[in-house]
């Protein structure tokens, strides 16, 4: 038997210790997800512990907790966004663990449908609380944690933050706010080492609707056709693109702000259309408006520093 050359055994050498390195090096770094029991939740999850990182996911019942717990590489946390006192017992468990924390997820939200004039107050508040408040809650318990490992948060926004839903007045006002949060949020963190993005998901399918028919109950249900048309969303893809686009955004060296994913060209089209409407509307009628020019060029301007077309 032929004896490997020195050289060849030096490069076996190096590459298995820069392995071992990569290896433990994401083994070192812990990512929180909120509201991970099914859907977008549940697939970020699995995807980063499939992939060597350590998940605390939480959630609220237990036999959620138990399933997530089942997974390796996750530990399941006790956790409702709107309860103070759950916050505070999760950041204790995950400081006394040791490992600190690189990265956030706030994913946890719900939807409720209605006109402005039917919606009850009690569903505005809840839907504000869990979608608005609850991020603002855990950056507020977590930062300090995430600014030590110079880490990342990611914002689990929506189309629906850019777009106005005839249905769904309370769930885009909110996701507006992580627009906004995200964007506030960055200026005080990038110059701390953090980096801090949202991913934009459109249409996938998940149990958002249902949780939402459940809590309202039938009756409320009913009288809402918007409840029974948008809780059926088995027709949509599972949203194994957006756990992709949240992972990127966590461990590329250099992440994007705004990570839309969507399931076809048609989102894409109508979310970007909307964009170029509401410029159009900023700038129309008033003493500093620019010609079409100068606004091509702003564009061109943008556009140099943009990432290429996406496979």
């Amino acid at each position: 038997m032929r004896l490997l050359a020195p050289a060849l055994l030096a490069g076996l050498a190096i590459a298995t210790l820069s392995d071992a390195h990569e290896s433990s090096e994401t083994a070192s770094k812990a990512v929180l997800v909120t509201g991970a029991s099914t859907g977008i939740g549940r697939k970020i999850t699995e995807r980063l512990a499939a992939d060597g990182y350590f998940v605390y996911a939480t959630a609220r019942k237990d036999d959620d907790l138990k399933a997530l717990g089942s997974i390796k590489n996750v530990q399941a946390v006790r956790l409702d966004v709107t309860h103070p006192e759950e916050i505070a017992a999760a950041l204790e468990t995950i400081s006394k663990a040791g490992r600190g924390l690189y990265g956030l997820v706030n994913n946890a939200g719900i939807v409720t449908v209605g006109s402005v004039a039917d919606m009850s107050p009690d569903e505005f508040d809840l839907v504000m609380k869990v979608n608005a408040y609850g991020p603002v809650l855990m950056i507020k318990a977590f930062e300090p944690l995430l600014i030590a490992q110079k880490g990342r948060i990611v914002n689990i926004g929506s189309i629906s933050g850019i777009l106005g839903v005839t249905d769904l007045p309370a769930y885009c006002m909110s996701k507006h706010a992580i627009e906004a949060l995200t964007d506030s949020l960055a200026g005080q963190l990038i110059p701390l080492g953090m980096q801090v993005s949202v991913v934009e998901p459109g249409d996938y399918n998940s149990n958002i609707g249902k949780n939402a028919m459940a809590r309202v109950g039938a009756e409320s249900a009913a009288k809402s056709p918007g409840y029974a048309r948008r809780a059926e969303r088995s027709k949509y893809k599972d949203p194994d693109e957006v756990a992709a686009a949240v992972e990127q955004a966590l461990f590329e060296p250099a992440p994007k702000r705004r990570y839309l994913v969507v399931p076809d060209q048609d989102e894409a089209e109508i979310t970007i259309k909307k964009q170029i409407e509401q410029l159009v509307q900023l700038n129309e009628g008033q003493p500093y408006t620019y010609d079409r020019a100068a606004l091509v060029k702003m564009l061109d301007d943008a556009l140099a520093t943009s990432r290429p077309r996406t496979k």
